[in-house]
This record gives C-alpha cells, structure tokens and sequence, in this order.
C-alpha cells in the first residue's frame, strides 16, 4: 500500500480553554509567524524595540530587584517586616499602605473605623514616615510605594525623611505608584475628579525631575487592571493606554518627551499562562518603544524603553489548599524572569486567607532567589526567543492591543474611554466569561473545581491587633496636640492656594508634611479647591 494511503490511528484532542482569550494551536510553524522580521520584530537585547529586553546584558549584568510587597498595623510593625527582609536578601522595599492613608483620610476619621493598619501600613504623618524607615538608610535602598491619589503627599514625606537623614536627593532610588487611571478603571481609591488627578500626576512629574532625577515618577499599572478580571491583551492594551494619557498630558503641561519619559515605569501580573505572560511583557515593551518613537517622536532610547516591575497574581491564589499557591508564584515568578522583569514580588502562599506570615513571606522571597540563583535561566538573555510559539504569541498580543488603543482613541483618549464607562465594561464582560468557566469546569482551577480535597490542615495566619488602632489615633492626637498648629495651618493655607492656581504643588505639600500636616489635612485642603470624585455605576 503506498504511503500516503495507509491508514493512521485516529487521536482526539482534548479542548483547551485559554483565560487570555486568545486561541492556542497545537503546532506553531514558522509559517505561523506572517510578516515576522527578526531584525525588524526581535532586534538586540538592550536595542530598539526592546522586545529582548531592556537592557543589552539584562541579568548577566544585574539581576532583578527582589521587591516583597509589605506594610502592616503602625509603622513600627511594618519597620520590624522591612528589616527583617532586607536582612534576607532582599534588595528593595515595597510599601503596602492602609485603605485610610490610600483615600487621604487619618486614622481618627469616622470612616476609618477598623480599617487602621488592616491591608497595608497606617501614615498619618511625618513622625509616622520616620519610625517606618527606622534605620533604614533611604540613599543606599530602593523603594516603590503603592499609593495613588495621596501618592504626591506620601512621596513628599518620604523625601522629608530622607532630608532627615542627610541623603543626597540626586541619588535617591525607587518608585511611587502614582497611577490614578487604573482606579477609575478598576480599583477605586480615588478622591479628585479626573482631571484634577491629572494635574497632581503631573506636578510629580515636573518635580522629581528637578529634585529626585533618578527616581521614578509613575508606576502605570496594569497589574490591578488584570486582577479586576481583564484578559492579557486588555491589560497590555488598558495600561499603555493609561501610559499614552499621561504622556499626552505632560506634554500638554509644557514637559518635554525625553525630559521625563525615562523616569516612567510600568507594573504587570504574572498570571498562569506561562507561556502566555512572556510574550505578554516581551509585546508590551516593543508596543511601547514604537508609540514613544511613533506617536511622541522621542529620540532618547530611555524614553522607548518599558522597564517593569512584576507581581504574581493575587486572584489565582486559593483558600482551598494554600500549600498549591506556592507552586502557582514559583511559575508565576519564572514567566516574569523569562519575560524580563526589573523588579519582582512573589506573592505569599496564605494571601488568599490574610497578611502574609514572616514564614510564608520568606518562602517567597526564597522562590525568587531559587529562580534567581539554582535554574540557571539568568544565564542567557531572553531564551525564548525565536521560539515559534512564543513569537507568535507576542505578535498576537501586540495586535489586540493595538487594536484597542486605536478604538480608544477614536473615543477621544483614554480620559473619555474611562468616562463613558467603556473600560470597565470591557473589563467586566472578560471577568463574567473566565468565572463563567470555571463555574462550568471549562476552567479549571486546582483544587477548587477539579481535584478537591476532603479537608486541608489548617495553616497560621496573621491577626492586626485591634490595639494598633486605638494606639495609632492616640499617637496622631498627641502629634496635633504639641506641633506648631500655626505653622501648620498657614503651610496647608498654601496647599490649598496652589491648587486654585496653576503652580506646581510639590514644594507647597513638602512645606506641609515637614510642618506636620497629616495626610488627612493636606487631602482635604485639596478637596476643598478639587470637589471629589463620585462614581458612573457602569451597565
């Protein structure tokens, strides 16, 4: 019988749901990858479109910043966490701040009432800033602060303290969030109108390159985007649309492109989908290097490059059999590594239940280091490169992405997308399909839907004293009761006034936190000049 006749055995395959939404073929070929140019699509580590990587040696020359994500109860507690992590091996902090200090109100507000300390650090002022640095020198570690509409006030604290310290400005190191898009779009702790927010977007902007160049002024998110139940392309397509809106808006205020795009930054997920989340950053940094040279016409390579930090994804961790949550970050790590992060944090594997434990919070900062130190993926740069299917992958991603942007802007910009409701609902109808799955079984998540068991042992958790907040409202008190109420009043007077002007209002909110104006007075000096924002419920 010639061969092309004989009969070959039958094989079904299994069907396979993807959570990003994009279709997973069995094989990918090199015909696959239509109109890809490697010199064009892949280039050089370090080179223009940076779809390798950022930098030419990446971690060869410098490995990624281990960055544990922590703050808790008061100042001291959280103090306690840092050191003891740095003492570990870790390389940078990353602040976790309570729902009070991310929505400008202190720890004595009404609405405050036992949210003091609970899912983050309580500050309230600059006494509150000097006990959480304790000992810890400002100009020899790098720091990011998650905190958004209050993130001008808690920067201008930090520098306070770093003045008090003696450090060279020029030479502090580190990150503050600063994305007030997102939150509109998908997390909610918002306080101003919209473009009010801006405005204070960009007064950061403008100062940190005068005062602290080395430091970065925005961390665009799309890290809580993808946590709010968006699939991998919107969270590519969301955040560098968030990214466009505030470069437009800089530029609008008079900055010039290469004069503070090279202190952007951005903040990813690293989901499930191994393979999906490398291409998923590697489409992300060439999707951005081309708008910044296309769109904004930037010449310094700096401007183009996307540098990221990464953070295992929250929502994939379970209740139900925590112990697997640790194998969920170990890849989850991996696919930011291989995807080339600059900063990681690992999430812990008892986050589905509370606070991480200092146990389960060095278990994972040691998975970084294992990942870092024993696998040897650090050894060559972007290994997956050429890789049919991961090309393929990135090419995909890229598109969608690209597509969104440009019904965006069609829209009028990202500002109107968020207005009409059209994010969030995009949002919105990828979360209802991927829980629809796993509610069907298509889905499946270990442990949960599939391979359930009986009963797990019970793990430690952490517990928030209730004392810490009566102890944080009894320490806030005593701070009003001996400062200089004078000064401070006439440093918030000015707060207020630079917010009915067009002057920047930086220096203004450092003259107020070093008269000790707490967090909750200077939030409201500008909600007396901006009105607060009050939610569209979106359909």
């Amino acid at each position: 019988m010639p061969e092309d006749t004989k009969k070959r055995p039958a094989f079904s395959e299994r069907r396979l749901a993807s959570p990003s939404g994009l279709p997973m073929e069995a094989v990918v070929t090199q015909d696959s990858l239509q109109g890809w140019d490697s010199e064009r699509d892949l280039g050089y580590p370090g080179e223009f479109p940076f779809t390798r990587g950022v930098y030419p040696t990446m971690y060869r020359g410098r490995l990624w910043t281990t960055r544990q994500y922590a703050g808790f109860g008061s100042a001291v507690e959280s103090n306690h966490r840092y050191r003891y992590l740095l003492s570990q091996g870790q390389k940078g902090l990353s602040v976790a701040f309570d729902l009070p200090t991310q929505i400008g109100m202190d720890s004595d507000h009404s609405l405050a009432l036992g949210e003091v300390g609970k899912v983050g650090v309580a500050i309230d002022s600059l006494e509150d800033m000097q006990t959480l640095f304790d000992a810890i020198p400002l100009e020899r570690v790098s720091t990011s602060m998650t905190i958004n509409s209050t993130a001008a006030i808690l920067l201008a604290l930090y520098v306070a303290v770093a003045k008090q310290q003696g450090a060279n400005l020029k030479r502090l190191a580190g990150t503050v969030q600063n994305d007030i898009l997102k939150e509109y779009i998908a997390r909610g702790t918002y306080i101003y109108p919209l473009r009010p927010a801006m405005r204070i977007v960009t007064d950061i902007f403008a100062w940190c390159r005068q005062e602290i160049p080395n430091w970065n002024a925005i961390s665009i998110s799309g890290y809580h985007i993808r946590e709010a139940g968006s699939t991998d392309v919107q969270e590519v397509a969301f955040t560098l649309a968030n990214g466009i809106a505030y470069v437009d808006a800089a530029v609008d205020a008079g900055l010039a492109v290469d004069d503070f795009a090279p202190q952007l930054s951005f903040f990813f997920n690293s989901h499930n989908e191994l393979l999906m989340q490398i291409a998923k950053f590697r489409a992300a940094r060439r999707l951005w290097a081309r708008t910044m040279r296309q769109r904004f016409g930037a010449r310094d390579p700096r401007s183009m490059m996307l540098r990221f930090h990464a953070q295992t994804a929250g929502s994939s961790l379970t209740a139900q059999q925590p112990e697997n949550n640790i194998v969920r970050v170990a890849l989850q790590c991996l696919a930011a590594v291989l995807g080339g992060c600059q900063s990681l944090h690992a999430n812990a594997l008892d986050e589905a239940l509370a606070l991480p434990t200092e146990q389960a919070a060095l278990l994972a900062l040691r998975t970084q280091q294992i990942i870092a130190h024993e696998t040897g993926v650090v050894n060559t740069i972007d290994p997956v490169a050429g890789s049919f299917a991961i090309e393929k992958l990135t090419n995909e991603i890229e598109a969608g992405a690209q597509d969104y942007i440009s019904k965006i802007d069609a829209m009028g910009g990202m500002l109107r997308a968020i207005e009409t409701g059209y994010v969030q609902q995009e949002i919105q109808k990828a979360a209802y399909e991927y829980q629809r799955a796993v509610d069907t079984g298509e889905q499946v998540v270990v442990g949960v839907n599939r391979f359930q068991a009986e009963e797990g042992r019970p793990i430690p958790t952490m517990q928030i004293d209730p004392e810490i907040e009566r102890t944080q409202v009894a320490r806030l008190n005593a701070l009003r009761a001996r400062r200089d109420t004078s000064k401070a009043k006439a440093a918030l007077a000015e707060v207020e006034r630079r917010a009915r002007s067009t002057e920047n209002l930086m220096p203004a909110i450092l003259s107020a936190v070093e008269a000790y104006a707490t967090v909750g007075e200077i939030s409201d000096a500008l909600r007396r000049a901006f009105g607060e924002y009050h939610e569209s419920v979106v359909i």
